[in-house]
């Protein structure tokens, strides 16, 4: 079983809702990124939901393969994004395969950056996670709690497609717009 950590956050003063994940996958760790899967669907939401449509990809508009561009498209939405887990036993990259796990400082994070609003959880294992190791503590009672559809390409019984997962994840819209 491999010990596995997360990545700093990718936030700042401009962040209004924070997307948290589990931990890295196999693939994110080899590349050094959030999301480095390029299967996985968490970019193509993102550019789905913040850029005007084009004929591309299922009729949305594709990431920026540059990384380091896909991170400051995320800070100019006001979006941020971490792991609930800070280390974590974990064979492959399934989130069932997670033993051991240890949270990262949400709280602490949420006092360094008072702009963000929301924290918007991709899939029930960070949502569930993040209850255990969080839930009814002082500081994140006035931040909203978004549970959310995983990025992950797998089709479910309701997120079939692209579409699916960036019509669920709407919800975060108006809480990264500026108010």
């Amino acid at each position: 079983m491999s010990v596995i950590y997360s990545f700093p956050p990718v936030v700042d003063e401009r962040s209004r809702v924070l997307i948290a994940g589990t931990a890295p996958s196999v693939k994110s760790l080899e590349y050094g990124q959030f999301y480095g899967h390029p299967q996985n669907y968490f970019w193509r939401i993102l550019y789905g939901l913040f850029q005007v449509s084009t004929p591309v990809q299922e009729g949305y508009p594709p990431p920026d393969p540059v990384y380091e561009n896909r991170l400051a498209f995320l800070r100019e939405h006001g979006l941020a994004v971490w792991d609930v887990i800070h280390s974590c036993e974990r064979e492959g990259s399934l989130d069932a395969n997670i033993k051991e796990e240890t949270p990262n400082d949400f709280p602490g994070l949420l006092e360094r950056y008072p702009g963000i609003r929301a924290i918007a959880f991709n899939g029930s294992k960070a949502y569930d996670t993040f209850r255990k190791a969080f839930g009814g503590h002082p500081a994140l009672e006035h931040i909203a709690k978004l549970k959310l559809p995983s990025s992950s390409p797998i089709p479910t019984k309701h997120m079939r497609s692209l579409e699916d997962r960036i019509n669920a994840w709407q919800v975060i819209v108006p809480f990264a717009v500026e108010r």
